[in-house]
């Protein structure tokens, strides 16, 4: 059991942790969340002993073995093979000693040892889990010097879940994952026979792998029982008792103060105002409510859509070096509402089609079509390291709106969600998070039509993914997303397009059946995976035909367009309806999201409560009917 008490901790000074107390039974896979900067990581850094703390004190059994991920990869020599059955420390000193030990019986009791560790299996049980992570038998056998930084974490990560300890620490593994090695390490640990502590602010993995969560909250540690999604509906129905427990002792409160006031005075009354004096004594002070509020993100909205498709591609061959192409026979288009997210392993050129998009990467071969005028977008984390240490939001975005006034530079950084303290704090002293937003802002200030977005959820918080999520979903032009984040994709995205093989192809299902597929090792079917050039290509990834002439490809269209007019209509009110009801969610939201009004006017807080629910609730319908209607007409115009 892993038991802390009265932990106390201090970083730079700042208290991050505050007389906290948590007991982890054995056994137990729980997930640490928390804001960013709460002090998850500094508590895996007292428990591994690496920080002191001010006071109180973490016991662990004394046998219990910990396991954490290196802070820096292996950049040896050895092969990644090697590397990891390294991690195993327990059975290198066995194997070692089984080499140069003369003496019979420790020569026995070495060898019992081994057998009790099932040090037999160790290679093979190395190499799934190296396998699980993305390496194959021919990268297995490589030196890790020959690997990026990104992919030796993945190494180190392989080499401590290898060594299979008693109490493992993960923070934040997926970060630098791919969503197939997400998908398998989300069910190594769900499988994992020992205890568990995870750092992650991924919604997926913590309602998969894990069977509690414990919340940093202002500087204490509160354990919940169950998945991510029963802490989140536990702490919401905790926060609204303590918001109806407070409106009650309110008017309590009030009631006895204006008797008291009445009536002290009054000598036929005095002992009953003594009582009320003592009964306020007793009620002590409200308890507090804090429900941090995130500054939500905003992308600019572009003045006019291009008419679609606003990229088509015919026959494009694209790569790095001439004669060489990562991705080949691309015929593909991508409308001014498409929503696509890429499917595949790290490698196999999610990042290098996004480049093409982008413009960052021209074809090698074939032909690439954009729309007249159309601006584009693009995120990847990498940047990040581009922004400029000693510059801050504000200068940052002054260098691109050069004759803006500075009223408007300033409303422009807002839109970002930086808080107006983080505006004129320089680049190199802003969280990871924050470097997101500025960045994020930064790709999308001239309001592009296309938005390419290339794991942009790594520094960012559940609440900050969130805020993404909806900023995505009231962006009116295309997206293309790569993210190891499940719950974004499904929340934003209409369309799967598989990058496997050396192509991009439509991948028929949807991301269930992309994660049994990834765990079983299976490859996409033919029934699940099309080939981008082949002729039968279903819509919306149809190949464009140059035989066709195109006037009668948009006369073909518009008929097509004129049969669903009166299922159009009915789709373009339910959306109407549904912008209206998002609206009166976002003034809702805006109104409970200051803190004085829980203060001055907590009956309003339940009413606004009451009216956040029922919208909700008419949301859920408006977007069930929506979707239906939507699904029909889609399938008539494709048909």
């Amino acid at each position: 059991m892993l038991q802390i008490t009265d932990l106390s901790a201090r970083v730079a000074g700042r208290l991050l942790i505050d007389h906290a107390s948590l007991s982890l039974p054995t056994g137990t896979k729980a997930g640490l969340v928390g804001r960013n900067g709460a002090g998850k990581s500094t508590l895996f850094r007292v428990i591994t002993g690496e920080l002191a703390s001010e006071s109180g004190s973490v016991s662990i059994p004394r046998n219990m073995r910990l396991g954490q991920v290196a802070q820096e990869a292996p950049g040896t020599e050895e092969s990644l093979i090697e590397i990891v059955l390294a991690g195993d420390q327990e059975r290198a000193a066995l194997m070692a000693a089984a080499e140069t030990e003369t003496d019979p019986m420790k020569i026995a009791d070495i060898h019992t040892r081994l057998f009790d560790i099932d040090a037999h299996s160790a290679e093979a049980r190395a190499a799934s889990i190296l396998a699980g992570l993305g390496f194959d038998e021919e990268a297995q056998a490589r030196p890790a010097s020959s690997f990026s930084g990104g992919w030796r974490m993945r190494v180190a990560l392989a080499a401590v879940l290898f060594s299979s300890p008693d109490l493992l620490l993960l923070d934040e593994p997926t970060n630098y994952l791919d969503l197939e090695g997400t998908l398998w390490l989300e069910n190594f640990v769900a499988r994992y026979p020992h205890t568990v502590l995870l750092i992650s602010h991924d919604r997926d993995v913590l309602n998969n792998a894990v069977n509690s969560i414990v919340h940093l909250d202002q500087k204490k540690l509160v354990f919940y029982r169950g998945d991510y999604d029963s802490f989140a509906r536990q702490r919401a129905e905790k926060i609204e008792l303590l918001q109806k427990q407070n409106v009650k002792q309110t008017e309590k409160r009030k009631h006895m103060e204006a008797f008291v006031a009445r009536f002290r005075a009054k000598a036929s009354k005095a002992k009953q105002a003594q009582s009320r004096l003592k009964a306020l004594e007793k009620l002590g002070p409200l308890q507090a409510i804090v429900e941090e509020s995130v500054t939500p993100i905003v992308f600019p909205e572009p003045d006019k859509q291009p008419a679609s498709p606003i990229i088509a591609m015919e026959k494009i061959e694209v790569g790095y070096q001439p004669g060489q192409p990562i991705l080949k026979h691309l015929d593909l288009r991508i409308d001014n509402d498409d929503r696509i997210a890429l499917l595949g392993k790290n490698g196999n050129g999610k990042s290098t089609f996004a480049k093409l998009l982008a413009e960052r990467l021209d074809a090698g071969q074939g032909r690439l079509t954009k729309a007249p005028g159309l601006k584009v977008a693009y995120f990847a984390q990498h940047q990040i390291d581009d922004l400029r240490p000693q510059e801050n939001a504000i200068e940052h975005v002054r260098r691109l709106m050069p004759d803006a006034p500075e009223p408007k530079v300033r409303a422009r950084v807002a839109q970002m969600g930086l808080p107006r303290d983080k505006m004129e704090t320089v680049a190199d002293k802003l969280s990871g998070g924050e470097k997101a937003r500025l960045l994020l802002g930064l790709a999308t200030i001239d309001a592009p039509h296309l938005l390419i977005l290339d794991e942009p959820t790594n520094h960012l918080d559940i609440e900050a993914r969130e805020s993404l999520i909806h900023a995505l979903n009231d962006y009116p032009g295309a997206v293309v997303l790569i993210s190891h984040d499940r719950h974004i994709v499904e929340a934003t995205v209409d369309r799967l397009w598989l990058v496997d093989e050396g192509t991009v192809s439509r991948f028929e299902g949807d991301l269930s059946e992309y994660k049994k597929l990834v765990l079983s090792g299976g490859k996409p079917s033919k029934a699940t995976k099309t080939n981008a050039d082949a002729a039968s290509v279903p819509a919306p990834i149809a190949p464009i035909e140059p035989s066709a002439p195109k006037a009668d490809l948009r006369r073909q269209s518009a008929q097509a367009r004129d049969r669903m007019k009166p299922l159009k209509r009915k789709i373009d009110k339910l959306e109407a309806d549904m912008a209206k009801v998002q609206k009166t969610l976002s003034e809702t939201d805006r109104l409970l999201a200051d803190p004085a009004i829980y203060r001055n006017d907590p009956v309003r807080v339940v009413d606004l409560n009451r009216q956040k629910a029922e919208a909700e609730r008419s949301l859920q319908t408006l977007e069930e009917e929506w979707l239906g209607l939507s699904g029909e007409y889609e399938a008539a115009i494709a048909g």
